[in-house]
């Protein structure tokens, strides 16, 4: 067992210590979710969760809300910025949040590291201990940013979720060997909420493994992207419970073109079902995302404690 293996199965204790945490963000107009890379996937998903709740959100990537704020909502002053980093060090999220302060709005930081230039430049600083192992790729500090932004918009987190976390991953875990075998092409689908996590669970897979990966809006699959599906495709299906019907004839589709499916929620060539409804099921999938980017690493040789090209902390010169 590696380090990162190690570490996605030992993070449910820094989730039960993160439960609870009084983070909830109050006024402004519009909440911002800033964040890069990884922090841009799980922010796509808070602002959905946050706009389901009844909270107007919008997701940003650093760079983006930095320097052109305006292509995506008029006003600075009339945002709630709540910018995500692990490191508190992304170039390109504290230069926002620098930023959107000077403009008069206010900021809350979401990180793990509570010494960290993005701490010391927000009004509000989220944070919560992790996994003191947790290497280049994101893992436990990628859980415990959703838990700490879905508290944050107001969403309950219960104490058995890191139980039922575990559960799946497991499940997952034990039938991947079969499900992988001899597939090169990766798809991740996942409507609302669960968009930004099937393109978290893409980068993880493509950052672990230097497979070639998709994410798409499910139906959104049938209109071009699915031309590439064959013997050769693994698809994970994170199915809503609103759009179940539809999910299900669009994995039968797949099936019969060749992709091996692994259903979250639902059926497939692998159905694994979960105990917890669409406003917690994001932070839930997470770690068993985690796992299935390692497991394909492991099947074609690669280190995950040291992946090609990446850094732990990225800064640009």
């Amino acid at each position: 067992m590696n380090t990162t293996e190690k570490v996605i199965f030992e993070q449910f204790p820094y989730w039960e210590k993160a439960i609870g945490a009084n983070t909830s963000v109050e006024g402004a107009e519009l909440l911002v979710f800033v964040g890069c890379g990884t922090s841009y996937n799980l922010a796509l998903s808070l602002a959905a969760y946050a706009n389901m709740s009844g909270r107007k959100a919008i997701a940003v990537p650093g760079a983006e809300w930095q320097s052109r704020p305006s292509a995506f909502w008029p006003d600075w002053q009339a945002t709630h910025v709540i910018a995500l980093s692990r490191s508190g060090e992304t170039t390109e999220t504290v230069a926002a949040a620098k930023e959107s302060r000077k403009a008069g709005a206010f900021v809350t930081a979401i990180t793990v590291e509570a010494e960290s230039s993005l701490a010391r430049n927000c009004d509000r600083l989220v944070t919560s201990e992790t996994h003191p192992q947790e290497g280049i790729v994101m893992t436990v500090s990628a859980s415990l940013m959703v838990l700490l932004g879905m508290q944050a918009i107001g969403q309950p987190i219960p104490g058995s979720i890191g139980a039922s976390a575990r559960k799946l991953a497991n499940a997952l875990d034990a039938v991947l060997p079969t499900i992988i075998a001899d597939r090169s092409h990766f798809v991740f689908l996942g409507g609302g909420p669960l968009f930004g996590v099937a393109l978290e669970g893409a980068l993880k897979l493509m950052e672990m493994s230097q497979t070639m990966t998709q994410a798409f809006h499910p139906l959104e699959y049938r209109h071009g992207p699915i031309s590439l599906v064959d013997e050769k495709t693994a698809v994970v299906m994170l199915y809503s419970s609103d759009q179940k019907e539809a999910e299900v004839k669009l994995v039968e589709e797949l099936r019969e073109k060749g992709a091996a499916v692994i259903g979250i929620g639902g059926p497939g060539d692998v159905g694994l079902p979960i105990d917890v409804d669409l406003s917690l099921t994001g932070l839930l999938v997470l770690p068993a995302l985690q796992i299935l980017g390692e497991r394909v690493a492991q099947a074609r040789q690669i280190d995950t404690v040291s992946p090609r090209h990446l850094t732990k902390v990225v800064k640009l010169a």
